[in-house]
């Protein structure tokens, strides 16, 4: 029996080598093609390690188009959109997790039921709004949609129900008011929670195409991802360069993930998301 159970797990863990292989392959074959010349990318065997580090393809691509500006926009956007996404999905789900009103099931019902809304279907009423705002070609027309999502109203509601309310009665009997209570019981007991939402939501926006398309139309604001595909499109750029520029825009959300890899993994075990 023990011999049985040695070797599932060995079997198991061989099975998510190969997975995890598998997902990492095409991110070792677009850095290994960053540096090489242009010609190599299309040729049918792959130079693993190349014969000749060609460093000059980065600062190449990087002078054809202002990238250190779409790359600032980006981080703009990103960094609010998580920050808004942390303060607000924080706030709406303490108040579903601890407070009791009248169609309260029906409130987180209807949020819930926005997950299954993708972009598209809200694109055309979302631009009108932001029309009518007079936010077309601005930072805040970028942002504002994207300040609060619905999964993470309902991982920080499941993580803030798993915080017994004693505590919060404790605080309330001590005269504590419910921004204390909040900063100071609550968001310390849920920074797994919060770090999986920052990632998230940090991710979602550094990868958003399609809205940032619809709603800017000057070089000055562009986005990364826009300024990526517009540089794909030009044919006279080498392919090799523009290996080289999606690796630098997978460099954000890994660094963040570095630094936030403990709290991921803790938050993974939430009951909210088992």
């Amino acid at each position: 029996m023990r011999y049985f159970s040695g070797l599932r797990k060995w079997v198991g863990l061989a099975l998510l080598a190969a997975l995890a292989f598998a997902f990492l392959v095409p991110i070792l074959w677009m850095t290994v093609m960053s540096f090489q010349e242009g010609g190599k990318m299309f040729d049918l065997r792959t130079e693993w390690i190349p014969a000749v580090w060609h460093f000059e393809n980065y600062p190449n691509a990087m002078s054809r188009a202002p990238f250190l500006q779409y790359f600032l926009n980006s981080g703009i956007v990103s960094l609010t959109v998580m920050l808004g996404n942390v303060v607000f999905c924080t706030l709406a789900g303490y108040g579903l997790a601890k407070f009791r009103f009248p169609g309260s099931g029906l409130v987180l019902l209807l949020i819930l039921s926005t997950l299954m809304l993708p972009l598209e279907v809200t694109l055309v009423p979302t631009f009108l709004i932001v029309h009518k705002f007079e936010w077309i070609n601005t930072y805040q027309g970028i942002v504002a949609p994207l300040l609060i999502d619905a999964f993470g109203v309902f991982l920080m509601r499941q993580s803030i129900l798993s915080i017994p309310s004693d505590y919060i009665e404790a605080a309330r009997i001590d005269g504590a008011g419910e921004l204390r209570i909040l900063l100071q019981i609550i968001v310390p007991q849920c920074l797994p929670a919060l770090s999986v939402l920052a990632i998230f939501s940090f991710r979602d926006s550094w990868d958003q195409f399609l809205w940032p398309l619809t709603v800017v139309s000057i070089d000055a604001l562009r986005t990364y991802p826009l300024g990526l595909v517009q540089f794909g499109e030009e044919y006279g750029n080498p392919a090799t360069e523009q290996m080289a520029i999606a690796v630098l825009a997978t460099l954000p959300v890994f660094l963040l993930f570095m630094v936030l890899q403990r709290s991921i993994n803790r938050g993974f075990g939430l009951s909210g998301l088992k």
